[in-house]
């Protein structure tokens, strides 16, 4: 018989040919499946999803984390804030400085332990992305001081551990630059010597190379876990399976989450391992919760960038990933029978070894699953009927539970995770008709389950009237709500010195350049808003802490930001501690389109105001026109943004935003 994926069971006549495959345990068992993930960070990826409001917060944890409800993760990577633009923003550290601790900072700590909450059994990773500058020394590279960068990274462990009660699984090496084999041994040494020898070491967490060191230098092939590659396209090296080390993809996906993005993730999870033999898969990114305007947008497992509506989007890529998640878990094993299908695409099979089994099968076609990265090579799927042979300890199974998505790109009525009648077992064996672009598994768990809840509020803009004293005694993180720092960091700070109206503040922080490998630029700034707006009114009162050479801006139509914004242009009206002025038409300050004298100084309070409506902009200082109609030359729209001229510490308040 032939069970139809339209619901129904029909007899297989004469013309009906089913390929066949074998799912057997006898011949023995493949790797030790590891489970599947997301990441948080690389960088600032979940910044937004810390300001929702519940109970909508609490849903989009339960969709991503809760187990058998949505995509049931079972990683949870987490960077380790380094002061530095890592992607799409900066996320803090717990050292800015050398003398300076803090494991309160930033919102990956709060996530960790959520994540913890709603699965005790979650697999915590952390990853350093950038660092401070003074790990570094002054270079652009942390590893010319190993034992300096490996107490920075170790201090992380033992503060998760300390002042959160999160114990961390594994730590990954510096990714995105060549890895340095005396590093991670000095960092084995360093984590060994605390006592933590059970946090695992993923190296190089971008290529296979460390693989070829690996198998001539025994110390070092001793002192990695895990051998992990970025965006592997679902292949692995020779060099790396001689290892006989478990084999990740720690970074995969980083898609546009609409429905080709789900047909990516649904071949990559399969053929991870049938190609690659890669017993973990984490998707970059975790939750799409930052500006969508910045790099990489929506390429998230989910959608949670409007805090200020409370309205998300549970994606394809949910549904996709539980698929597996719901139905097998770390400590499971993959069958040796598993690979490809005849007509294209693939299956994998795995078991408890305690009579359970989950089959996961994929036909997604070649335009509908293609990744942001690799390129993927040309390859056919078509419509095809296969018969499963169980053999081994599964002949005897009776019955499995079946759950189906169907990405339909031609009546665009696509439905995902849809549980069907369980599928009876006749001698052994069953037979599907399986149609292109489905995912389907057939399952002995019966536990398996599509969460929901309420529809969220409707989509809706970014307020256009918006204003944030920052005056929070205690705040439950150290970033302001909405503000996405973009270079330098800016945190909430209780100035005791000040008895006045300025007591608590938004102040940057950040005074050196961090090692960093992607470009921050020379300027610290932190964007917020919708990138739509055109004609507005940007007013902060301002504190320079650098005397004579200390300078702010406040800016509107900020139009880039992430990797790129050092290019960012906009307008930009910059005060100097050295009484001066300025109005640029970008970050860098090139392009000047007024400038003079100002009267402002460090350690003194001043009001700005930037009005840019059409093509002209205007400037008050302290309410007192300072300069007007400049002429602006483009960009038409962009966010409201506030920084400093340099690395320096500076501090904001009563920040206010009015579109017209």
């Amino acid at each position: 018989m032939i069970y139809k994926l339209s619901f129904a069971i029909a007899l297989c006549f004469d013309i009906c040919i089913a390929e066949s495959y074998v799912l057997d345990d006898k011949v023995g068992l493949g790797r030790t499946f590891d489970g599947i993930g997301g990441l948080s960070g690389g960088g600032a990826t979940s910044r937004l999803l810390v300001n929702y409001a519940e109970p909508y917060r609490s849903q989009i944890l339960d969709y991503l984390f809760k187990p058998n409800f949505g995509a049931s993760l079972q990683i949870l990577k987490v960077e380790i804030g380094g002061d530095a633009q890592t992607t799409d923003g900066t996320e803090p550290s717990h050292m800015h400085y050398e003398n300076d601790e803090n494991f309160f900072r930033g919102y990956e700590w709060w996530l960790m332990r959520e994540a913890k909450k709603r699965n005790p059994n979650i697999t915590l990773i952390g990853l350093p992305w950038a660092f401070p500058g003074w790990v570094g020394h002054g270079k652009n590279w942390p590893y010319d001081f190993p034992d300096i960068t490996a107490s920075y990274v170790v201090s992380w462990i033992l503060g998760a551990e300390q002042y959160h009660d999160l114990n961390i699984d594994y730590v990954g090496i510096w990714n995105e630059r060549n890895f340095d084999s005396k590093y991670i041994k000095v960092l084995r040494d360093t984590l060994d010597k605390v006592g933590l020898t059970g946090v695992g070491i993923i190296a190089a967490d971008g290529n296979w190379d460390v693989s070829n060191a690996m198998g001539v230098d025994p110390y070092l092939n001793d002192a990695v876990e895990v051998v992990g590659a970025h965006y592997p396209g679902t292949t692995t090296v020779i060099e790396a399976l001689k290892t006989q080390k478990k084999l990740w993809s720690s970074e995969d996906y980083s898609t546009f989450n609409d429905e080709v993005g789900g047909g990516c993730w649904a071949r990559i999870l399969n053929q991870n391992y049938v190609n690659g033999l890669m017993t973990a898969t984490i998707s970059w990114n975790l939750v799409a919760s930052y500006y969508e305007d910045l790099p990489f947008g929506r390429d998230g497992l989910m959608t949670a960038e409007e805090p200020w509506t409370g309205n998300y989007v549970v994606e394809s890529p949910i549904w996709i990933t539980a698929h597996t998640t719901q139905f097998s878990q770390p400590g499971w094993s993959y069958l040796q029978t598993v690979g490809h299908l005849v007509h294209g695409g693939s299956y994998v099979a795995l078991t408890d070894s305690k009579g359970n089994l989950t089959v996961v099968i994929e036909t997604m076609t070649h335009d509908h699953s293609v990744c942001i990265r690799p390129p993927l090579l040309p390859f056919n799927v078509t419509a095809q009927n296969v018969t499963f042979q169980l053999k081994g300890s599964f002949a005897s199974i009776k019955e499995l539970q079946v759950w189906q998505s169907k990405f339909d790109f031609k009546t665009k009525k696509p439905f995902f995770f849809k549980k069907l009648s369980p599928l009876k077992i006749y001698d052994g064996s069953f037979t599907l008709s399986l149609d292109v672009d489905e995912v389907y598994t057939l399952t002995t768990i019966s536990t398996g389950q599509k969460g929901t809840y309420p529809d969220p509020p409707a989509s809706g803009p970014f307020p256009k009237v918006y204003f944030d004293d920052f005056n929070v005694a205690n705040p439950s993180f150290s970033e302001a709500p909405d503000f996405a720092d973009q270079t330098g960091v800016f945190e909430y700070y209780i100035n005791l010195t000040d008895p006045g109206p300025h007591v608590f503040t938004l102040r940057q922080v950040v005074t050196q350049m961090p090692v960093t490998w992607a470009t921050d630029a020379d300027q610290t700034i932190s964007v917020i808003g919708d990138y739509k707006w055109q004609n507005l009114t940007v007013m902060c009162d301002v504190f320079m802490e650098t005397v004579k050479t200390g300078g702010v801006f406040i800016a509107a139509r900020v139009d880039k930001g992430g990797q790129s914004v050092r290019s960012a242009k906009g307008v930009f009206f910059w005060v100097f501690a050295d009484g001066s002025y300025k109005v640029t038409n970008d970050l860098v300050g090139k392009t000047v389109l007024a400038e003079g004298l100002s009267g402002t100084r460090a350690y003194g309070w001043h009001t700005l105001t930037l009005t840019v409506e059409g093509e002209y902009a205007t400037g008050l200082l302290n309410g007192y026109p300072l300069w007007k109609d400049a002429v602006v030359l483009g960009p038409k729209n962009g966010w409201a943004a506030i920084g400093t001229h340099s690395f320096e510490l500076a501090q904001f308040d009563n920040f206010a935003v009015e579109v017209k």
